[in-house]
């Protein structure tokens, strides 16, 4: 009896490995959710953003938390496009190379923007004053500028090489690769209009023109996480096969 109560036991915890796609796909997925992580920086740099904030005694803590919030953005967007580089090389490599030197380009001007809040909360630190107002409004001007570069414009050119590299794999649905396409337009069509000036950079519009992008990113996650890559001819197993030799 006990013997039979063993073997049902060892029957019932025995689990089937994770494939290496299936590992690849879900941490994928996990780092695409992190990319959101940066959201709530719209409230916490709300006070850095006040014309007196060097002269306030406001604490710096939200502004260093939305710097820290910031930099795991950057560094989950990195592995994003290399962690998917292994399996994207097998559809086109030069696309898939473009799209990791494209996520570490954005990475780059997320860590740059940081630099420049962090260097006002350093000012705001000492006490600088009235003295260092047009610094600390400088450094501002100069966050939002970046932003709009790395935030808006490279993420555009993101989707636009991930979606063709999942549109033409069949790794995901081609409904979901095609939104991260079309979503690009109008994120480039958006910059432009802000950086000619005909929105502002907090306008509605401005939010309305990242939305497929925004979609295309979080739904990509969580596909990632519950689904996995479906079945195309870049992970049969044959090619699988020809990869390990």
């Amino acid at each position: 009896m006990n013997t039979i109560t063993k073997a049902i036991g060892d029957t019932s915890t025995r689990r089937v490995p994770m494939s290496p796609l299936r590992k690849t796909s879900l941490l994928a997925g996990i780092l695409y959710l992190l990319t959101f992580v940066s959201i709530p920086t719209l409230a916490l740099y709300r006070s850095i953003r006040e014309p007196n904030f060097i002269m306030s005694s406001v604490s710096n803590n939200n502004a260093i938390f939305g710097g820290l919030l910031e930099i795991i953005v950057a560094l989950a967007g990195i592995g994003t496009a290399v962690v998917l580089y292994p399996v994207l090389k097998k559809q086109n490599e030069a696309t898939a190379l473009g799209l990791v030197t494209s996520r570490v380009l954005e990475a780059a001007t997320i860590f740059t923007g940081v630099a420049f809040l962090l260097s006002v909360v350093t000012l705001h630190q000492q006490e600088a004053g009235a003295g260092a107002l047009v610094s600390s409004h400088t450094l501002v001007a100069l966050y939002n500028r970046i932003f709009l570069l790395g935030q808006s414009f490279i993420p555009a050119i993101n989707d636009l090489l991930l979606g063709f590299l999942l549109y033409k794999s069949r790794l995901v649905p081609r409904g979901l690769a095609l939104i991260g396409i079309v979503g690009a337009a109008p994120l480039i069509a958006g910059y432009l209009a802000i950086m000619f000036g005909f929105i502002g950079q907090q306008s509605p519009l401005a939010g309305l023109a990242a939305l497929l992008v925004a979609v295309f990113e979080f739904s990509l996650g969580i596909y990632l996480v519950v689904k996995g890559f479906r079945p195309s001819a870049i992970t049969s197993d044959k090619l699988q096969a020809k990869d390990n030799v």
